[in-house]
């Protein structure tokens, strides 16, 4: 739980990397992919398209399409397992680890970032994030000490198909992953493409499903209102996802929630998964401004920590704009 930076209830999700500290031996290696030629299946990670798998198979987006029944819109979800036909050859073998340096520990001084200290160590951002419980902001605060795993080769940022970098890699002074960058390119390549509702179709969206699941509609339009302006567009460098910024990981635990699968992608899940995570909050919380800031910080982190400055910010800007719907 600590090293992967899982909440209190351990939530994990299909297809999901975890680090194993301290383990005592080689975990046993996975089979190598059969040939596809014949077809197969795909287990769906977070980050991926039917077009991206299709190329990796060397099948076509509308074969994909037709063995699995999907809509116009080729909606896929994390965990789900498609059917490949008439796949060409065998999907190309992710590249082995390189070998890791040895780690240590590192307190945080004034106007040090995440990134800036994985650089130092030769290390990456998502390692110490893992290793330290960090949110998906890898917020830190002077005087923390982090524990700083050891440090593996670095990784390309990837773009988003066809080259196109949709979503930079930094936000607020801090620096994502290349993972995580690489992720939010493809779901911003994945909106941009399939077309998404107008901002007002979106608000709509928001006020009444909130209305629905039993939350203050100013309370759940204010927060989509300063996490996106209603752009269901929006993809952050943190892969925060469409009109409510919902990162895949808490797309997982809204799926929990409502009791079935979410896709992010798709406005009318993404508004349920944003209303039932402030739903969570709400209850959950002290008060409403903690819950607020829980929306954006994570609740873990405002437990642990208390609210950042930037945070208290965005408390403040929600509040203002709920006295508008």
């Amino acid at each position: 739980v600590s090293a992967n930076g899982l909440d209190a209830r351990a939530f994990i999700r299909v297809g999901q990397t975890l680090t194993v500290p301290g383990a005592s031996g080689t975990a046993a290696a996975a089979p190598a992919a059969a040939p596809a030629s014949a077809g197969g299946s795909h287990t769906v990670a977070s980050g991926e398209t039917v077009s991206a798998i299709a190329k990796r198979y060397g099948t076509t987006v509308s074969a994909i399409v037709s063995a699995n029944g999907l809509d116009a819109r080729a909606f896929i979800r994390v965990g789900q397992t498609l059917t490949v036909p008439g796949a060409s050859g065998t999907a190309a073998a992710a590249p082995a680890a390189a070998p890791a340096s040895a780690g240590g520990s590192h307190t945080v001084a004034a106007g040090e970032t995440v990134s800036a200290i994985a650089k130092r160590y030769g290390t990456t951002v998502s390692a110490i994030v893992s290793a330290n419980g960090l949110d998906a902001r890898a917020f830190v605060r002077v005087g923390q000490t982090l524990t700083i795993p050891g440090g593996s080769a670095t990784t390309t940022t990837a773009a988003a198909p066809g080259g196109a970098q949709l979503v930079g890699n930094t936000f607020l002074g801090r620096t994502y992953a290349p993972s995580v960058v690489a992720s939010a390119n493809a779901n911003k390549a994945s909106l941009v493409a399939m077309g998404v509702p107008s901002k007002a179709d979106m608000q709509a969206k928001v006020a009444a499903t909130a209305r629905s699941m039993g939350v203050d509609p100013a309370l759940a339009q204010a927060i989509a209102f300063q996490e996106s302006g209603f752009n269901h567009t929006s993809v952050s460098p943190a892969n925060a996802i469409g009109t409510m910024q919902v990162i895949p990981s808490s797309g997982e635990w809204a799926s929990q929630l409502v009791g079935r699968d979410l896709n992010l992608l798709d406005p009318d899940d993404n508004v349920v998964a944003g209303v039932a995570i402030i739903r969570q909050l709400v209850r959950t919380s002290p008060d409403l401004q903690t819950a607020i800031a829980s929306y954006y910080q994570g609740a873990s982190s405002v437990k642990r920590n208390g609210m950042f400055s930037d945070t208290r910010r965005y408390v403040a800007n929600v509040q203002t704009h709920m006295a508008r719907y």
